[in-house]
């Protein structure tokens, strides 16, 4: 899983809605997971696209776009008629520039650029499973400290934002969920097992959501990027391995990947965030960019109907009480400037360089309206070399890891993230797809503690609670005498760090 996400959120100019590893022997013993296997119907010609159709959100209006749908070659596969969303099959050609000019469809385009067949995610770097040899170690020291969990001397990152004296006050409550909109959660894994929430999960792929038993877990092994996210949110302090930040809430799943090439195409993820609102979750952790474009212009009217279509989902579930945290990206990008290049999309078929302007093409889901855009730091407080930016952009900043230049004084001296992994497994990870997680636990014990508060209240208060340490005086991590990244602003508010690192022993204080 290759990184190619950057973030950002702003105020849109659009119309209408936009507005504004392998188990280890030392483990217990527990059940594998069990693959799951696809039932959605694919659409059986093979030059098929899917798009999304936009409307208004009315009966009337959706009934007579859906026999234009029919009468232009398409086949609808699901209507959220709450948010005026319709997912469509098309293999004909100009089906996008003919259901454009039906009346009541307001943006519709293609959700991807090669043809249906029977990832992208914020991870920096491959994962590194924890061997035996470092398990026995770091249990070694973690059994120096009372109540320590047995890999927790380990969690550096839990230290660094107080999570682990914040379990002694308030572990979060078992009402609060946070929905993990990723590649699957591995349930049967001990540490995530005691907090999971079947009932809250699902597979959305293809933008209809099954909740079949174990839909909602990875396809394979080598899908372990939600189980790791999964486990920092709210590994439950067991015993067993490591803990999360908020290890006394509940956590669900929500697959959103294509099991054919792993990516996040928008339909899928329009799903989740309907199906979460839809299912009382509080909070989602979205540590991705929806494919296949990393940057959505609105000048392109098939980009601009998966921003349209997206933030209808998005905007749904915050209204419906869901507050919604995202990844920064891991380019060490500047997502305030004038112009990014952009030479990964589509990245379903054959990208192209192009130049663009982030306040005009959208990375979606993080630049939409009320989104939380997480930035990563590393064990010194300092963000971490990977980590994109920007003022004005970045809401927080969370421990996502840093395994150059911040190594920390743990008995594996490895800068990235431990946590789990698919098949009773932990493993290290880095990246601003570690990052959100923290701010989503951070965000979940707010909930917890001021279990009335509104997505923008908790997000004013995560905002609130965070500590900043400012701009530092020099930012060059590699010692060449070239500053990596500049940071802009002052104490309260700046580009590395927006509000502040997040604090989970304020939240519960």
């Amino acid at each position: 899983m290759s990184q190619r996400r950057s973030r950002r959120r702003l105020a849109l100019a659009v119309p209408v809605v936009l507005s504004l590893t392998a188990s280890l022997g030392f483990l217990p013993t527990a059940a594998s997971a069990l693959p799951y296997t696809e039932t959605t119907a694919q659409a059986s010609d093979a030059t098929a696209l899917s798009y999304v159709v936009n409307t208004r959100a009315d009966h009337r209006t959706i009934a007579s776009v859906k026999k234009a749908v029919a009468a232009a070659g398409g086949t609808v596969v699901i209507a959220y008629e709450k948010i005026g969303v319709i997912v469509v099959h098309s293999a004909n050609p100009d089906f996008g520039a003919q259901i454009r000019t039906v009346r009541g469809v307001q943006s519709a385009g293609a959700t991807r650029t090669s043809p249906l067949s029977v990832a992208s995610t914020t991870d920096e770097g491959a994962a590194q499973p924890l061997t035996e040899e470092q398990a026995a170690k770091i249990e070694k020291a973690s059994a120096a400290e009372a109540g320590s969990e047995p890999l927790e001397a380990d969690q550096w990152d839990l230290r660094a934002i107080g999570a682990d004296k914040a379990a002694r006050i308030n572990p979060g409550s078992r009402k609060v969920t946070v929905a993990v909109i990723d590649t699957g959660v591995d349930d049967t894994h001990p540490d995530i097992a005691p907090n999971f929430s079947a009932a809250q999960s699902a597979n959305c792929d293809g933008g209809v959501p099954d909740t079949s038993e174990g839909a909602w877990r990875p396809y394979t092994a080598d899908d372990y990027h939600g189980t790791h996210v999964a486990g920092e949110i709210a590994a439950a302090r067991n015993g067993i391995g490591v803990a999360g930040v908020a290890p006394g809430v509940k956590v669900a799943a929500i697959n959103v990947t294509d099991p054919s090439n792993g990516l996040f195409y928008p339909e899928s993820v329009v799903c989740a965030f309907v199906f979460a609102a839809d299912h009382g979750v509080e909070i989602t952790n979205n540590s991705y960019y929806v494919d296949p474009w990393l940057y959505n212009c609105m000048d392109d009217p098939d980009q601009r109907a998966i921003v349209d279509a997206v933030n209808r989902a998005s905007l749904y579930a915050q209204k419906k009480g869901t507050l919604n945290l995202a990844s920064a990206g891991n380019s060490n990008d500047d997502l305030d400037s004038d112009a990014l290049v952009d030479d990964s999309s589509p990245d379903d078929s054959t990208p192209v360089t192009r130049t663009v302007d982030p306040h005009e093409c959208f990375d979606v889901p993080t630049q939409l309206p009320g989104v939380v855009t997480v930035s990563a730091t590393g064990v010194n407080n300092l963000k971490s070399y990977y980590s994109s930016y920007g003022y004005g952009v970045i809401d927080v900043a969370a421990p996502g890891g840093d395994r150059l230049y911040q190594i920390p004084d743990t008995p594996s001296k490895n800068g990235r993230i431990l946590s789990t992994m698919p098949n009773n497994s932990y493993g290290f990870l880095q990246g601003t797809s570690m990052a959100s997680p923290h701010a989503a636990g951070v965000a979940a014990l707010l909930k917890s503690t001021h279990p009335w508060a509104s997505p923008a209240q908790l997000q004013a208060l995560l905002k609130a609670q965070a500590d900043n340490p400012g701009c530092p005086a020099s930012y060059d991590q590699d010692g060449d005498g070239t500053q990596d990244a500049t940071c802009v602003g002052g104490k309260r508010v700046n580009g590395f760090y927006g509000h502040g690192i997040v604090n989970a022993l304020r939240a519960v204080k």
